[in-house]
């Protein structure tokens, strides 16, 4: 007996197990009761659809591109706030402009909210003159 696939298992007339690329064979002598009254086994009908869901992991709903533009206006935020605390207590503020820089730099999706896009928008901004700010005093000293 040879298992050819999914269609199921196909008898061999040879006697001797046939050898082929990467197949699987039994000998056709043996104790074992012949394989050729278990059912066939069936085709992988799961395969499609597990392409579907893997399909449909990768589509981004408008919910989470709203919570990953807020956390992202957060985080911009909050590195702003961390230049300010920086700058107040009389530092150079080198590492919160730096990670000020790397969090801009990051990829932003469109949002179809128009608020959100136009605040997030204001928040990059004020990102960007602080940057430019910093550049500016680097090159005066």
């Amino acid at each position: 007996m040879k298992v050819s696939g999914p269609s199921g298992l196909s008898s061999s007339s040879s006697p001797r197990p046939t050898r082929s690329a990467g197949g699987f064979s039994l000998p056709a002598s043996g104790g074992a009761t012949p394989a050729a009254a278990a059912a066939p086994v069936g085709g992988t009908p799961g395969v499609s659809g597990v392409s579907a869901l893997m399909a449909l992991q990768g589509v981004e709903d408008a919910t989470e591109r709203r919570r990953r533009a807020i956390r992202r206006g957060g985080g911009l935020l909050d590195r702003l706030e961390e230049l300010k605390l920086a700058l107040l207590s009389g530092e150079t503020g080198e590492v919160a402009l730096e990670r000020l820089a790397r969090t801009l730099r990051e990829e932003r999706g469109a949002d179809p909210d128009a608020a959100l896009d136009g605040l997030l928008d204001q928040i990059d901004l004020r990102a960007a003159v602080e940057l430019a700010k910093a550049d500016l005093r680097r090159s005066a000293t």
